[in-house]
């Protein structure tokens, strides 16, 4: 009989001065082996996890009822520093989490606080760094890092201690393909002798292998098997939403359990370019003068949505930046048609500095000389109910639908977002494409870099490849984001060739039962 690490019973938890409970009457049991943790924003996902680590309540206060256990200690009665060296945890937000200037120190950081033999440390980190494949990145200070690469030294420097339970709240947010997999390889391969409970609203790579899902929703959790909770899920991975669309039973939970029924021929249709409003030219650019990019050549025009994909660190953000004008490339040309430049960071926090929400999304209109209220866009993102609320202390998720709310109003002439999708639940995504529709029939360009296939698949007219420092052209997303490509959608990898969305599917469906 498997022995329960952590046990909570009945347990109701209120913020501090919260209208509700954040979380009521949970009993869960944790066990070893992977335990998934879905559900929408808000939802109580990350309180739940720092039950775990006794961050709730000891950090942040409030009012508690019922009991919490792990590893036999009392959660309510055990100090943190304690419960720390029973659970290793990774946040959402891996850039406030790090306490040393450089990657090797970071992650020796926490073995060395357990007092370990100094000739132990090379080989703990080390360890930590293949697990989540960054031992590349030993040698590098934490302020040169991407923000991938920064989630993945968090991860490394939690798996250094060897905990017996690891959390992680949304480890694979700011990873690239290969990243993510490796966490997902990490965690299954620790599971076998530990609990990891792992948070994400990118369940594809997870659901299919997870032991247990905890699907947490307005602060109450259901715990059972992925198969069983998988039709419940709010923001399903694309196999189990195209079954539930077509009524399959069982509902897969991989591509690998899908048969893909034929489809009509696909239309043949391409969108009309229009002028151009952005181009760089031979650009040779870099973070301290040290080249990332060289030689790139690359333009874009009004109303059309370019998605920049490839790894972590390859230079994404360095040409976002560079377009921007945020950056001075070393080498080349930028050139931009006259108007606005709306820019969103990987770190939405650094453009939140206004006492409310609904002053930093005033400020923007009227800097944009536009009359429309700031109720209007609020509205579209969902963020109506925090518009008076200090931007800052709001929730991950929130605080990047804040970031777009701040800086997209007033139709800028280009928009350019990074990792735009980081912490966000399924109908902030909707939000969000459709806050791009918009702005690209207004005629916005928009440049976006992401890990998000799914979101690529439903906003991209082309898609770009950064990579070894140069830029590569792969297409409309039905040939971009298909076949064997490692930036496939699950759709994709059925379909070569596209659809690449299950709303692509159901199209060509109807259409086959149409010609029928």
């Amino acid at each position: 009989m498997a022995v329960a690490l952590a046990r909570l019973d009945r347990l109701i938890y209120w913020y501090p001065e919260a209208g509700g409970p954040a979380l009521e009457r949970v009993s869960v049991e944790l066990e070893e082996g992977l335990t998934l943790v879905a559900g929408p924003s808000g939802g109580g996902k990350s309180t739940l996890l720092r039950v775990l680590n006794g961050l709730v309540p000891h950090f942040h206060g409030g009012r508690v009822a019922g009991s919490a256990e792990v590893k036999g200690l009392n959660v309510l009665q055990t100090p943190t520093r304690l419960l720390a060296r029973e659970v290793g945890f990774v946040f959402q937000d891996p850039e406030l989490q790090a306490v040393r200037a450089t990657v090797e120190s970071e992650v020796a950081f926490g073995p060395e606080n357990l007092a370990l033999p100094p000739d132990e440390l090379p080989g703990r980190v080390e360890e930590a760094l293949a697990a989540v494949g960054a031992t590349h990145l030993l040698h590098r200070r934490l302020a040169s890092l991407s923000g991938g690469e920064r989630q993945r030294v968090a991860l490394a420097a939690a798996l250094a201690l060897r905990p017996p339970i690891l959390v992680l709240d949304e480890p694979t947010s700011q990873l690239d393909p290969a990243g993510a997999e490796a966490l997902v390889t990490a965690c299954l391969e620790l599971a076998r002798t530990r609990a990891v409970v792992v948070a994400e609203h990118r369940l594809e790579r997870l659901l299919p292998r997870a032991d247990r899902l905890w699907l947490v929703e307005r602060g109450r959790v259901c715990s059972g098997h992925p198969r069983r909770l998988a039709a419940r899920l709010p923001a399903p991975p694309q196999v189990v939403a195209l079954g539930l669309a077509l009524g399959w039973e069982p509902l897969p939970l991989g591509p690998e359990e899908v048969v893909p029924p034929a489809l009509a021929p696909a239309p043949c249709t391409s969108p009309p370019a229009g002028p151009e409003a952005w181009s760089l030219r031979r650009i040779r650019a870099g973070p301290a003068g040290t080249p990332v990019l060289e030689g790139v050549d690359l333009a874009g025009a009004g109303g059309e949505t370019v998605v920049l994909m490839g790894a972590n660190g390859s230079g994404k953000t360095t040409l976002l930046r560079v377009l921007a004008g945020l950056l001075r490339p070393l080498a080349g040309r930028v050139e931009r048609r006259p108007g606005r430049v709306a820019y969103l960071p990987q770190d939405p926090t650094a453009l939140l500095h206004r006492p409310t929400l609904r002053d930093e999304v005033g400020l923007t209109l009227r800097r944009a000389g536009d009359p429309e209220p700031p109720e209007v866009v609020l509205s579209s993102l969902g963020l109506v109910e925090v518009a008076d609320r200090y931007p800052r202390d709001l929730s991950s998720g929130e605080r990047q639908r804040a970031a777009l709310a701040a800086v997209l109003p007033g139709t800028p002439a280009l928009a350019l977002l990074d990792e735009p999708t980081r912490g966000m639940d399924a109908s902030a995504r909707k939000a969000l494409t459709g806050l791009l529709a918009e702005l690209s029939s207004r005629g916005t360009a928009v440049v976006l870099a992401t890990h998000d296939a799914e979101l690529a698949a439903e906003v991209a007219d082309r898609v770009v490849l950064v990579q070894d420092g140069g830029v590569r052209e792969l297409g409309p997303p039905a040939a971009a984001l298909s076949g064997t490509s490692p930036l496939a959608t699950q759709l994709g990898r059925l379909y070569p060739g596209g659809p690449v969305t299950v709303a692509g599917v159901l199209a060509r469906l109807a259409a086959g039962r149409g010609v029928g």
